[in-house]
């Protein structure tokens, strides 16, 4: 890898609501695109920060990204990591933006339940894990969006799903009953990265840090 390779660095970042407050917070280390990422169609952006750049990704896809090594480092919301495992990275820095909890909601009126219940979520894996540990029996159904409407529907007894204000649940006539995690953004960093260009993503990761802790 020559030296120019060891000083350019690429964090990928998480598209839609989550990439303002990403960009913003990295605004404040000094770090801006050179173009406006809300109206361009590039995935992939330049930085006033010579060798820096910045990739647009789903959230989902993140984590791939920073594991195997194409971004350097990464923005991505812990229910991501932890529906994907959480391995694969390094995870240095919780960013504290896109604060919200990760819960079990069911309806207000919920009647009496099986022994085995149906619970629908995008968040399989924590689903599975969480009712495990409670030595709880349960039917995952994988839903993408929508979710309030399961138990309104008999799809499903309950939900796990993000809240944030808990307005969609109450408008549903469902009520959060169950706290799985508090979520927040991660900073996430690859192994190998770390080790080559160990300099320059340090000397990131300790703006950031400071930025976030207010030092």
């Amino acid at each position: 890898m020559s030296d120019n390779q060891l000083n350019n660095v690429t964090i990928a970042l998480t598209k839609g609501r989550p990439l303002t407050q990403a960009l913003e917070l990295l605004s404040k280390i000094g770090i801006e695109p050179v173009e406006d990422m809300a109206v361009s169609r590039k995935l992939v952006f330049e930085t006033n920060r010579s060798g820096l750049s910045l990739m647009v990704l789903r959230s989902v896809d993140v984590a791939t990204y920073v594991e195997h090594g194409i971004a350097d480092m990464g923005m991505a919301g812990r229910d991501v990591l932890l529906e994907q495992g959480e391995e694969g990275y390094y995870q240095p820095l919780d960013l504290k933006i896109g604060a919200c909890d990760l819960m079990v909601a069911a309806l207000a009126d919920e009647g009496p339940l099986p022994a085995r219940i149906k619970v629908a979520s995008k968040f399989v894996n924590i689903a599975k894990r969480y009712y495990a540990e409670k030595g709880v029996q349960v039917d995952v159904i994988k839903l993408y969006g929508a979710m309030e409407l399961a138990p309104v529907t008999g799809l499903a007894h309950r939900i796990v799903d993000i809240v944030e204000t808990g307005n969609t649940l109450k408008a549903n006539g469902l009520v959060a009953i169950e706290h799985i995690a508090k979520v927040t953004s991660r900073l996430i960093v690859n192994k190998t990265s770390l080790k080559m260009k160990h300099v320059v993503i340090q000397g990131l990761i300790d703006d950031l840090a400071r930025e976030v802790n207010g030092e």
